[in-house]
């Protein structure tokens, strides 16, 4: 099998698979937080991680469920912020609080920071911000994904 035959990890997987990956990453988020120390930030990185990654599936379920290009989705890579400009131009209404925590999300860099820099994990979003977006998203994409898709603008 040459390169080229090769399927990117995901790229052939539906919406409702990537939104049922991100239902469990965000389960998974919320026994991790559980283990998190207060006073010791360190603790809380792979809930951080769980989280950020199951509001970057439940985006990219949403765009693919709106008809976006899978190739085009993945070359957003992990930045929070262009995924969640197409999927509010796809009809994803958050709250302004929301909105701007998914921008600061990329702007900070957080998932690089929760993943690579320990020495930073004091200065990331505030617990109880990281889990009202993850909540928020997942519930208003949830709702979303159970109506007819819609094509992308």
């Amino acid at each position: 099998m040459t390169i080229e035959e090769r399927k990117y990890p995901g790229e052939l997987a539906s919406p409702q698979q990537l939104h049922e990956l991100a239902e469990e990453y965000r389960k998974a988020a919320n026994l991790l937080l559980q283990q998190g120390r207060p006073g010791k930030p360190l603790t809380r990185a792979p809930f951080r991680l769980s989280a950020i990654h199951a509001i970057e599936l439940y985006l990219t379920a949403l765009l693919l469920h709106c008809g976006h290009n899978p190739n085009q989705v993945r070359k957003m890579q992990h930045d929070l912020s262009a995924r969640t400009e197409h999927a509010l131009a796809a009809g994803l209404r958050l709250r302004a609080k929301t909105a701007t925590h998914l921008q600061s999300l990329s702007r900070n860099r957080e998932y690089l920071v929760t993943r690579y820099g320990p020495e930073l994990a004091a200065t990331a979003s505030q617990i109880n911000r990281l889990t009202a977006t993850l909540e928020e998203v997942a519930a208003k994409v949830k709702i979303l994904m159970a109506l007819p898709p819609k094509t992308p603008r």
